[in-house]
């Protein structure tokens, strides 16, 4: 898959999914999708008081646009020429009152707009943002956190300005359209004939300007999300490291240069094209002017219209051409606005591989905190193709590696196994086997594309996700932290716990000696990630966190992978009373995990090969056996020492 980053020429524009058109219009991936407009109204809905308010204020300005014109011919020639100074002050005080009219009204559509606007861009970034977190872990493995991140936040904000200013300047517009001619009309037919006559010169150009606006818009918008993605990408901790480690400056300033340089070059053409309107507009103007005054002047110079009514007519005619610009920048800038709320609607239209179902029911336990067993029954899966989990446009550059394979290769073919309620059960095997897949399974990261996972008897997918997510407790090799403090982390488990929960928690985690030492304690913030912590450390805090949730079943992905020997000492006791009584299911690398398992299974190619505890296994001369021989027998010396011992590949693709 390849990106353009350079901006867009005519006809051109970037295809990060490299799928071309996708149809819907000659524009094809610039075009909006039927019945986007229809989608927008219930939006618009919620504020349909506000809205109102709304355009009766902009009806009132537009009836002031057009009353002052009036009002200035009256004072010319009913006051000024005929010498009537009490004429004279009464028009002046009505022309001073609409002006103060004129004032509110501003006032009263810019507080309106900002309400409907920020209410409008609230309701839309918590539902994509409630969305995007009903997504299955697969889409966020190849989505650009750029691209999600442009959605909630720039397009959102184009797409509040159809409802609230697009909404209002139409308004407005057409009723002054309405309004001004209808006072040329009364005052002249032959000089609102002429100004008719210019009208189309206007329009045809703020349509053709328009789609090319669109097409721009759609380009800007993605490479502003490339350019995000990048940014997001490089001042991370872990990609700045990485840098620092294997990366150039020079390249890195080049890399980020050149698509800093397609956001400005589409920002100069963007700006050229919505320049190139105005200039139309006045050149248009100006033209329609002289050819009202020469004409106008005419009349007056026969007597067919008065001083004061030329002059009031001009005043209309301008007030008639600005409507009829800000029609034509409507249509531009309407046109731009439907391209937002389209990317906005193409997250909404994501249907999450991974829902809850009509009518599911909580996980009901035998008694509260009661470990439920977890059975496999005939479960073959592969992982979802690309096209099955994400947008292309918000796809990253970059094919998924580990489990997140696109070939559609079976990853499990249809295992079945029982993990005991209250046991331990350890899952070993070569890198890639599966074993990893089983983990993401139970706690629902995705469906078996066949068989059944049950928890406790109960079908996963007949389970609420909540009482899932209340059963299930995970730790990870690689556990993640929030830019935030060690107790905002915690409590991110048990919103309730109590400060001696927290304690009690790093205590049993074997960390409650590091987070009392530090100056802040459990106010420290742990930085980006947790990397202001060592390894170990931010290990011992996921834990922390595990054990304050306290989960009937626990799934670990070797948790103590990162700890030194005499802190995964402290932590194999921690976890064997934490364990106790507790459904288990843990990835193993080590002797001291695989010893204590009540089951061991060796998984291959997606099955369970073997079956048993270790003195079993190494009894059958099987698989297990090769694995142990081979890869940890030579090791075994480190056991006596306090060293590790690892059995079977540590890496993530299991």
């Amino acid at each position: 898959m390849r990106v353009t980053v350079r901006a867009p020429d005519d006809g051109e524009f970037p295809d990060p999914s490299g799928e071309g058109n996708r149809g819907g219009g000659p524009e094809g991936n610039e075009g909006i999708r039927p019945g986007t407009i229809q989608r927008i109204f219930p939006y618009a809905k919620r504020y349909r008081l506000r809205l109102s308010f709304l355009v009766g204020a902009s009806a009132l300005s537009a009836v002031v646009t057009a009353a002052s014109p009036l009002l200035f011919g009256i004072v010319i020639d009913k006051g000024i020429v005929p010498g009537k100074m009490d004429v004279v002050v009464w028009v002046a005080a009505a022309l001073l009152g609409l002006a103060l009219v004129d004032a509110l009204t501003q006032y009263f559509q810019a507080k309106l707009s900002a309400q409907i606007g920020e209410g409008l861009v609230y309701d839309l970034r918590t539902q994509v943002f409630r969305h995007v977190q009903a997504q299955p872990i697969g889409f966020f493995t190849r989505a650009q956190t750029g691209s999600l991140v442009s959605r909630l936040n720039t397009d959102v904000i184009g797409a509040q300005q159809a409802v609230t200013v697009l909404m209002a300047e139409t308004v407005n517009t057409v009723l002054t359209l309405v309004l001004v001619l209808g006072a040329m009309f009364f005052l002249s037919w032959q000089l609102s004939l002429v100004a008719l006559l210019i009208v189309p010169l206007f329009l045809i150009p703020g349509k053709a300007i328009g789609r090319r606006m669109q097409h721009l818009a759609r380009g800007s918008m993605q490479l502003n999300a490339e350019m995000g993605s990048l940014m997001n990408e490089r001042f991370n901790v872990a990609g700045a490291m990485l840098n620092k480690l294997f990366g150039r400056p020079e390249r890195e300033t080049a890399y980020f240069a050149e698509r800093a340089r397609a956001v400005r070059d589409i920002g100069v053409k963007t700006n050229v094209t919505a320049q190139k309107l105005g200039i139309i507009m006045g050149v248009t103007a100006s033209v329609t002017l002289a050819l009202l005054f020469g004409f106008g002047g005419a009349l007056v110079v026969n007597d067919v219209i008065a001083v004061g009514t030329l002059v009031s007519l001009v005043t209309l005619v301008g007030r008639l051409y600005t409507p009829v610009q800000q029609l034509s920048s409507v249509q531009a800038n309407a046109m731009t606005a439907l391209v937002s709320f389209d990317r906005v609607f193409e997250i909404l239209d994501l249907d999450p591989l991974v829902k809850e179902r009509m009518g599911a029911v909580d996980l009901q336990l035998t008694k509260p905190g009661a470990a439920p067993d977890v059975h496999f029954d005939g479960v073959s899966f592969r992982y979802p193709t690309a096209g099955e989990v994400a947008l292309a446009s918000l796809e990253s550059t970059d094919h998924a590696r580990g489990p997140e394979r696109d070939d559609g290769g079976w990853v499990l073919d249809g295992i079945s196994f029982r993990a005991p309620a209250g046991k331990l059960t350890a899952l070993v095997g070569r890198s890639g086997a599966g074993k990893t897949t089983i983990t993401n399974l139970m706690p629902r990261f995705y469906d078996p594309v066949s068989g059944t996972v049950r928890i406790g008897g109960h079908d996963l997918r007949d389970l609420t996700m909540r009482s899932l997510q209340d059963t299930i407790g995970v730790v990870t090799q690689d556990a993640h932290l929030f830019h935030d403090t060690i107790r905002a982390n915690l409590l991110y488990a048990r919103t309730d716990a109590t400060e001696p929960d927290l304690v009690e928690a790093c205590r049993a985690a074997q960390v409650w000696d590091v987070v009392e030492a530090l100056p802040n304690g459990l106010d420290t913030v742990v930085g980006d990630r947790g990397f202001r912590l060592s390894g170990g450390e931010k290990q011992r805090i996921a834990l922390a966190r595990l054990l304050l949730k306290a989960p009937p079943v626990v799934v670990l992905d070797e948790a103590t992978a990162h700890l030194d020997a005499e802190s995964e000492v402290a932590i194999q006791r921690a976890l064997r009373t934490a364990l106790k009584g507790r459904t288990s299911v843990v990835i193993a690398h080590r002797l001291s995990t695989i010893r204590e398992a009540d089951q061991i299974l060796v998984i291959d190619d997606g099955r369970v090969r073997e079956r048993g505890t270790h003195e079993e296994l190494l009894a059958s001369g099987d698989l297990y056996a090769d694995l142990y021989y081979t890869q940890f027998a030579r090791q075994a010396v480190g056991e006596t020492d306090g060293g590790d011992v690892v059995l079977g590949a540590a890496g993530p693709s299991n």
